[in-house]
């Protein structure tokens, strides 16, 4: 049997549960939750008891996560995980297949299979850093898939996924609910937590970053204040729902950067009830409160990051999750479009929707790019030249959605994504042919 999401057991519309970090309560049958207890000797309706731990057990309180899980059968139950056997473009760190470059590196959008191709099969991995081993670092995937999961279930253990959908929508079929997630939303999922990915438009892309390092959270606000960016109420978590289904189901784990896999005789997505603050979450990136400067300068991109996953240096990030959304352009005297800059962090961005303004053409939806420690880069040579010409009234920029994945370690690319014929061998072009300035002789 299986419960609908969208309705609770009475009937009535089941909503959303609503906030980032909060500690939840859900259950897909009244009375399933125990009270006052999490481990009772006798579980309301002889569920198993499960913690899943997404932090140390002693982790400090403000960084602990972990949810409880009462569910037909505990994950115990398995048979053992054998080598997945398929061809795959999916690895993980140490990323040391190529040398890492310090050239700038752009790709046309992944091609849509010609084969039916599910969410596992589809996914690329494009570079990253670190190690899962070590618990730090990224690996940064795009994914190109024209088939749901069927009868199979996805289980990450190295990090959790922050999906960026780009094209199609992604039903997320999870332990602890369903989550529906567009293009201009996001999703993140918790490391471990098993998943079913279902493509109800029939085709979808998009990309994954990979968080070996310290979990996502919402970024500190500092003179900010205390609200702005992404407000916490706008995350949504979803109510509890399960499957029970006597089939077999193939279990793909991803382990230390390979993939694995068992087969079960039932759906593993049975847990009746949970709770507590580890739950996959999805946010809508046009709800995002955009900051910007009313005066002169254009302001530092840290000022649009969604999530962030600090590191052991304060203000420098295992990862930032930046966004470059529609917002209004009102600087006097400025150059608006983003400058020209070196930076100790390494930079990879994609392009959901639109066109980016500081590119005239070439970075395409769905397409990506990568600089990386100390490359030098910025608008290209027209939207350089388009914006110094530019009459400086109030201005929108509107029908846009960049984003960035910014990382304290160096990216390096995987070789795939050195040899693939999306690679564009022509992007230094795109800084060629500036004048140089005029400048009288030094004295």
């Amino acid at each position: 049997m299986s419960i609908d999401p969208t309705t609770t057991a009475g009937g009535a519309a089941a909503a959303p549960l609503c906030g980032f970090g909060n500690h939840f309560a859900s259950e897909a049958v009244p009375g399933a939750l125990p009270s006052g207890r999490n481990s009772p000797q006798h579980v309301p309706f002889g569920l198993y008891a499960e913690q899943l731990s997404g932090t140390a057990f002693t982790a400090p309180r403000a960084e602990n996560r972990r949810s409880w899980l009462y569910r037909l059968r505990p994950t115990a139950s398995h048979p053992p995980f054998q080598p997945y056997g398929k061809a795959t473009l999916l690895c993980a760190g140490p990323f040391d297949e190529v040398p890492p470059t310090p050239n700038r590196l752009r790709w046309d959008p992944l091609p849509l299979p010609a084969s039916p191709t599910d969410f596992v099969d589809g996914l690329v991995t494009y570079g990253g850093n670190g190690d899962p081993a070590t618990a730090a670092g990224i690996a940064i995937h795009l994914y190109a898939a024209t088939a749901s999961m069927q009868d199979r279930v996805l289980c990450n253990a190295d990090g959790e996924l922050l999906i960026v959908p780009q094209q199609g929508r992604l039903r997320l079929v999870t332990e602890l609910g369903i989550l529906t997630v567009d293009p201009q939303q996001i999703a993140l999922i918790p490391r471990g937590l098993h998943l079913r990915v279902e493509v109800p438009d029939g085709a979808a892309r998009g990309y994954v970053c990979e968080n070996y390092g310290a979990l996502f959270r919402l970024p500190e606000l500092g003179p900010i204040g205390a609200n702005g960016l992404a407000n916490p109420r706008d995350f949504l978590a979803p109510a509890a729902w399960f499957e029970d289904v006597e089939r077999p189901t193939e279990l793909v784990q991803k382990f230390a950067g390979r993939l694995w896999h068992t087969t079960l005789d039932h759906s593993p997505l049975d847990v009746v009830a949970w709770h507590g603050n580890l739950a996959p979450l999805t946010y809508d990136l046009r709800r995002f409160n955009t900051i910007n400067t009313v005066s002169y300068d254009h302001p530092d991109p840290s000022i649009f990051t969604v999530l962030t996953s600090p590191s052991d240096t304060p203000g420098t990030a295992n990862c930032d999750f930046v966004i470059f959304p529609p917002r209004w352009m009102v600087a006097e005297e400025t150059f608006r479009p983003p400058w020209f800059h070196r930076n100790v962090m390494s930079e990879f961005m994609g392009l959901v929707h639109g066109a980016y303004d500081a590119k005239e053409g070439g970075f395409a939806p769905g397409g990506a790019s990568l600089h990386s420690c100390m490359a030098g880069h910025g608008p290209d040579r027209a939207s350089y030249e388009k914006a110094v010409a530019a009459d400086l009234a109030p201005h929108k920029i509107t029908d846009t959605m960049a984003f960035m994945f910014e990382s304290r370690w160096i990216i390096r690319p995987t070789r795939f994504a050195i040899e693939t014929p999306l690679a564009q061998l022509d992007y230094d072009t795109c800084w060629s042919g500036f004048r140089k300035a005029e400048v009288p002789p030094c004295r």
